[in-house]
């Protein structure tokens, strides 16, 4: 990777200080940067703390992009394109594209593109949403305690689950394939 790229500046470029949207990115990322550090060390897995800070510190700068009122985006994108979105904004400012391929496969436990097609999701269908590489899948796994919204503490696994099942079983058994990895 190349070391050189600051994730901080890419965040300070879309997320004007003293706003509250950066409060909102700023303290969901953390959050998910601090956990996906926490499993990562706990199961000694093979990847580099600082790649995986900087993938969990940007994989939801799409947001910025997205309408979503309640958490002070004032985009015009539907709030699920924010990790394609983000992806391509991340390769626009020349981000490693292992930290693009995190922002752009990190949505529920990833989606197909049978699942794009059939609930006419509002995303390109000719790319992958699916969580391949160990940091891509340890993001995903992390974001999926956080919200962005309430009191934005860590959700329990049973809150998690409940979740993810809300998007069928194929995503809630994509997720305990996650779970086992990383527990």
């Amino acid at each position: 990777m190349e070391h050189r790229f600051s994730y901080q500046t890419v965040i300070d470029k879309y997320y004007p200080a003293g706003s509250r949207l950066r409060d909102i990115y700023m303290r969901h990322c953390r959050s998910v940067a601090d956990k996906a550090l926490g499993i990562a060390r706990r199961l000694g897995l093979p990847l580099d703390p600082g790649e995986i800070e900087a993938a969990a510190m940007l994989h939801d700068i799409g947001i910025c992009l997205t309408d979503a009122p309640g958490i002070e985006c004032r985009g015009t994108l539907p709030y699920l394109a924010h990790g394609y979105a983000g992806a391509d904004l991340l390769r626009r400012e020349g981000a490693p594209e292992a930290y693009a391929r995190v922002a752009e496969r990190h949505t529920g436990a990833g989606l197909t593109p049978g699942e794009i097609a059939a609930a006419g999701l509002p995303i390109p269908a000719d790319r992958t949403y699916m969580p391949e590489t160990q940091l891509e899948r340890l993001v995903c796994y992390a974001d999926k305690y956080y919200s962005k919204s309430g009191d934005m503490a860590e959700k329990p696994l049973d809150r998690v689950r409940a979740s993810i099942a809300k998007f069928g079983p194929a995503s809630a058994s994509r997720f305990e394939t996650l779970h086992r990895e990383f527990s």
